[in-house]
């Protein structure tokens, strides 16, 4: 093998124990109860990877949230593929939301995008990582959605952020219900009537 091959295989190891570490110990814990001491001993490294690879904690902690996302996205994408064929219509909006509360159930997703995320990175860094993940993929079942006549015509940027918000919130509450299906039925419920009350 090339040293330059090596040499990459070498880095993406690197990166990707760091990145499971921080993730199996924010998950845990939470941020701010982990220090990057124990992430590196987690991962077998020195504090020198994690700063030649993400700089601080922080960094680690982006990296992190960015593979939760793409993730989250990936179950979403595969449930809309899924939804019955039309392409457009109420089912595909409504599967969308379906796929995002049931990732919403792994209390990692819970603390480590919807709770820790928007504080230890900030809320505009955050919602750039959002966008580039969930609140494209709303914005996009929306427009489409509102190409077909499905949805009446509407702002799709103010739409998607307001959708990503409510069903954000949707998920928080039932993390922390003490009946997360009860919690779960009524939530899901509610975020249908919102979308029915836009239907053309």
């Amino acid at each position: 093998m090339p040293p330059r091959r090596r040499q990459q295989e070498r880095v993406q190891t690197t990166r990707q124990a760091l990145v499971a570490a921080g993730r199996a110990l924010f998950a845990e814990r939470g941020y701010a109860e982990v220090s990057a001491d124990e992430v590196v001993a987690a991962a077998g490294l020195t504090r020198g990877a994690l700063r030649h690879h993400f700089g601080d904690k922080a960094g680690l902690f982006r990296a992190v949230f960015e593979q939760v996302e793409a993730e989250t996205t990936g179950r979403v994408v595969a449930a809309l593929a899924a939804a019955p064929p039309g392409g457009a219509g109420f089912g595909v909006l409504t599967a969308g939301l379906a796929a995002f509360l049931d990732a919403c159930q792994d209390p990692a997703v819970v603390r480590i995008a919807l709770t820790d995320a928007p504080a230890v990175l900030g809320w505009a860094a955050w919602r750039e990582i959002e966008t580039a993940h969930g609140l494209g993929l709303i914005a996009g079942a929306l427009g489409q959605a509102m190409d077909g006549g499905v949805l009446r015509r509407q702002p799709v940027d103010l739409l998607a952020r307001l959708l990503l918000s409510a069903t954000i919130e949707a998920a928080l509450v039932i993390a922390r219900a003490a009946d997360p299906a009860a919690a779960r039925a009524e939530a899901e419920q509610a975020l249908h009537g919102l979308l029915a009350g836009l239907r053309a």
